[in-house]
């Protein structure tokens, strides 16, 4: 099995080249409005919005920011096939302005938006992001009534396109089954509340992108990846940074296309590509010996696990587990300038 990487660093996030429903999933985390560190980058796309700010005009602001997303959104629907998913990692945003303190709900403005071009909305996630800071709360500290809750979540939203994703020929149902998780996962996976993923600060070393990088873990796009796409699909990130849905990606044997305007990325994604056999295997060998841990305390509980897998010759939980087969890379190559060849064992 091989898959394709390809990267697109320009002056604009033009998808215009990308296909009409050619596309499986979308993952991404885009920049969140009303948060200090994006305004310049927000104001760059939209000249308007930069006397907004300094007019401090927070709702106008919010607005004008979320239609540079809406932009993206909308070539979402367009490059997504038919039962294709749509992941946006968001955080809300709380600020001071003219005076006035308050919560702009982007994950809100991002999901009415969607709806209305004909995205049928999924159970979300909230991804807990707890911090034990002592300075984290906000307001007039033990006083009521101007002390305020502490955001301490993200949001990710699920959004499918249209009707669900079918599986018809014996070969598509053969792939979706060796691109299945393991039971164990999928109890974690689906739950509407995680808590076990840490988030990340990545610490780049280039001043120019540090303070404007919002990357997840790795741990977390393949965990997407592999919820919500089969081995072969192509993965879409239109708002790439640091590269980690490509990463995630070549991981999980999936192809991808990644689009990010700021070209100060580039030499970021590529130091962290020279490291993705490594990275992906040990990723996917923890998996494995996850599962192996699973099994050793079932088994120490006297409970049945009734399956044998066909590829690992290790018990699994149910039939559809059978075939179940995790990627191991083996060689990546680089084809032409940002296309990238990942080949497995």
């Amino acid at each position: 099995m091989k898959t394709r990487h390809k990267i697109i660093i320009g002056d604009s996030r033009n998808m215009s080249d990308i296909q009409d429903k050619s596309v499986n999933l979308m993952i991404t985390s885009p920049p969140y409005p009303m948060i200090k560190m994006w305004d310049e980058m927000f104001s760059e796309q939209s000249p308007e919005l930069k006397k907004v700010l300094a007019d401090e005009n927070g709702e106008h602001a919010f607005e004008l920011m979320h239609k540079e997303l809406d932009k993206v959104w909308k070539e979402v629907y367009r490059v997504l096939k038919t039962g294709g998913i749509a992941c946006i990692n968001i955080g809300d945003a709380t600020r001071s302005m003219n005076g006035k303190f308050q919560i702009y709900a982007n994950h809100a403005r991002i999901l009415n938006y969607c709806l209305s071009l004909g995205f049928h909305a999924l159970p979300e996630i909230l991804w807990i992001k707890e911090t034990n800071k002592p300075d984290k709360f906000m307001g007039s500290g033990m006083l009521p009534v101007g002390a305020y809750v502490t955001l301490e979540h993200e949001h990710i939203l699920i959004l499918r396109k249209e009707n669900k994703r079918e599986f018809s020929t014996t070969e598509e149902k053969f792939n979706r089954q060796r691109s299945a998780f393991f039971w164990e996962e999928r109890n974690v996976w689906f739950s509407d509340r995680w808590s076990d993923i840490n988030g990340v600060f990545q610490a780049t070393g280039n001043k120019k992108v540090r303070e404007r990088s919002g990357a997840y873990p790795i741990e977390l796009t393949c965990r997407l990846i592999n919820m919500f796409s089969v081995q072969g699909d192509t993965v879409l990130d239109p708002y790439l940074g640091t590269g980690t849905t490509t990463l995630g990606a070549m991981a999980s044997g999936r192809n991808s296309i990644g689009v990010e305007i700021d070209k100060n990325f580039k030499e970021i994604i590529d130091d962290r590509i020279k490291t993705i056999l490594e990275q992906s295997n040990n990723y996917n060998k923890r998996r494995i010996e996850k599962h192996l841990e699973f099994v050793e305390k079932r088994k120490g509980e006297n409970r049945e696990i009734k399956y044998i897998n066909n590829n690992y010759n290790f018990p699994v939980m149910t039939r559809q587990e059978l075939n179940l087969k995790i990627p191991v890379l083996k060689v990546l190559n680089s084809i032409e300038n940002n296309i990238f060849e990942v080949e497995y064992n």
